[in-house]
């Protein structure tokens, strides 16, 4: 069984927690998710299953979209509403100041991983190092909050909606904004509602089903690999290719230039199908579609990245 799934995770569990589930209930033995959701945290959970886990790099990419809620006055050690409280102090901000902290963060800016998070440092989980007590600084990284939109201010809650890029952490978005506002915040509540293609309302919720249930409602709702990367570049090759790609074929101008290829330029990712039906291969592109004809027939013109099998 090759596919994936998108799983309503509940409050609670691990993502991890969610993935065995799914392997229990559709008998598989390999499965993984495409980007970590805290216990703490709701909503859109793609777990990919079978041959499909060879795609997770490129899910785990994806943008995302969150809806939050920032409790201010609050500072904890986990920067959520879970964690061991730090300070306490009632908020006393008005609604232009929390539309005017918020907006601010938008934009490209470093962030620093919280110190319980599943971020690797010398080989562990910062929630490891936290747990024993040693504090370790993670390096920051870059990423990019699209745009902010609040929803709701019913102090001390402010619940908004947020579009931002792969390894944004929202708990320190939450702890930033609290900070800038004077009184301090942490996240009380956090739902994906968006992982890169992948939508709330195609999620499935396994809350309260038997083994059964659960393996029904996800075959019903089970994408195949071929489905899944939908905005990547599709070049549709024949059963001889296909089987040459899955022997380890490096595809060369001469292979390609038989086939339709749409506009790419040098760096794109490409998938290669058979009848738009099954994944074969994702590979990169070494050089733009309309270079293919003028290079050395046997030239190398993309880099198999990932083979899948059936």
């Amino acid at each position: 069984m090759n596919g994936a799934v998108v799983v309503d995770k509940p409050s609670g569990p691990t993502s991890r927690d969610v993935v065995e589930e799914v392997k229990r209930a559709l008998g598989v033995r390999k499965a993984g998710h495409t980007g970590t959701l805290d216990p703490l945290a709701t909503g859109v959970l793609p777990v990919c299953v079978g041959e499909a886990t060879k795609l997770v790099q490129f899910l785990a990419l994806d943008d995302k979209e969150y809806r939050a809620t920032l409790r201010l006055g609050i500072r904890t050690d986990t920067l959520d509403t879970e964690g061991s409280v730090l300070t306490r102090e009632e908020p006393r901000v008005t609604r232009e100041q929390v539309e005017a902290v918020l907006g601010g963060l938008t934009g490209r800016r470093e962030q620093v991983p919280p110190r319980y998070s599943a971020v690797k440092v010398r080989g562990k989980a910062l929630y490891d190092w936290a747990r024993r007590g040693i504090d370790v600084a993670a390096p920051p990284r870059e990423v990019e909050i699209y745009r902010i939109r609040i929803e709701e201010i019913r102090l001390p809650d402010v619940t908004f909606a947020v579009s931002c890029s792969k390894g944004t952490y929202i708990r320190s978005l939450c702890a930033e904004a609290g900070d800038a506002l004077g009184c301090g915040g942490c996240m009380a509540a956090l739902r994906r509602t968006r992982s890169g293609p992948f939508r709330e309302e195609a999620a499935v919720a396994l809350a309260g089903l038997t083994e059964a249930e659960k393996r029904e409602r996800l075959m019903a709702r089970l994408l195949s690999p071929a489905e899944l990367l939908p905005d990547v570049a599709v070049i549709d090759v024949d059963p001889q290719l296909a089987e040459r790609l899955r022997n380890g074929f490096q595809p060369d101008g001469e292979s390609l230039i038989r086939h339709h290829i749409p506009f790419l330029v040098a760096g794109d990712v490409i998938k290669f199908t058979t009848g738009s039906k099954q994944l074969v291969a994702v590979a990169r592109m070494l050089c733009a579609s309309d270079e293919l004809a003028s290079r050395a027939g046997k030239e190398q013109a993309a880099r198999i990245l990932r083979v899948l099998n059936g």
